[in-house]
């Protein structure tokens, strides 16, 4: 019987397939360097900073769920406590978006 490891179809396969894998590596490799998609993945890495940010100012400005007042009416938030943690939120993505594009220059 022929020995399967000196068998030229074998090594034949093996070898192709080594070259896939080795093409589908290489590949993947210059996915990740290329700049473009670098810069799509640091800036997605921004949005969820940033959805993070506003969820905790957020968190900051609701208050916890109320029994109603003496007159019958839900104690509500100031409207304007709200819109003052949105304009934060908003500047301090804005500060963070501008501090890191400064530092790349």
């Amino acid at each position: 019987m022929a020995d399967r490891s000196r068998d030229p179809e074998a090594l034949e396969r093996q070898i192709e397939r080594t070259r896939r894998e080795l093409a589908q590596t290489i590949d993947e490799l210059a996915d990740r360097v290329n700049p473009r998609n670098a810069a799509h993945r640091g800036a997605e890495r921004l949005k969820d900073e940033a959805g993070q940010v506003v969820k905790a100012v957020n968190a900051m400005f609701t208050p916890p769920e109320r029994e109603p007042g003496e007159d019958g009416e839900p104690s509500g938030v100031d409207p304007r406590l709200v819109l003052a943690g949105v304009g934060a939120a908003v500047a301090v993505t804005a500060l963070v978006i501008w501090r890191r594009r400064r530092r790349r220059r």
